[in-house]
């Protein structure tokens, strides 16, 4: 018998995937547990109708990150931050007070796990920074830091 699957249950399969089950399992596991719902017309008209909601969804989501990164390439937000004799910075600019300043400053929203920065910026100059936006879509920022 086939059915859809509405949860993961490991070693059977994930959610949403049509697998095929002994009539037995599918009855007296399955559906009595409400884990399944068979693979009728009706029901595989409700899958493809919802998968084709999350494509769009999807599609829209990543769209929006692409103009974000377009957005990030035209933009270099600066830090100042303390220096002592030599050029020498105190502290340094760290993920959160990049993603603070882009939020504040140009209105997006960004979190600072997304941000790739090994360490924080502890050098004078402009620095380039990666963030990851969406899947596939990374944006690059240019991080100014000037010394008061």
């Amino acid at each position: 018998m086939k059915v859809i699957l509405k949860e993961n249950i490991k070693s059977i399969g994930k959610k949403d995937e049509i697998i095929n089950v002994s009539d037995g399992y599918a009855r007296n596991y399955l559906f009595a547990k409400n884990l399944a719902v068979e693979a009728n017309s009706a029901n595989l008209a409700k899958l493809k109708s919802k998968k084709d909601s999350e494509q769009y969804k999807k599609g829209q989501e990543k769209e929006e990150a692409q103009k974000i990164a377009d957005k990030m390439e035209r933009i270099q937000p600066q830090f100042k931050v303390k220096t002592g004799e030599n050029g020498k910075v105190f502290g340094g600019v760290s993920s959160k007070e990049i993603a603070e300043k882009l939020e504040k400053d140009y209105g997006i929203k960004i979190d600072k796990k997304k941000i790739e920065l090994k360490d924080t910026i502890k050098t004078l100059g402009t620095t380039k920074v990666q963030i990851k936006l969406y899947e596939g879509v990374i944006g690059n920022l240019k991080v100014e830091v000037i010394g008061e």
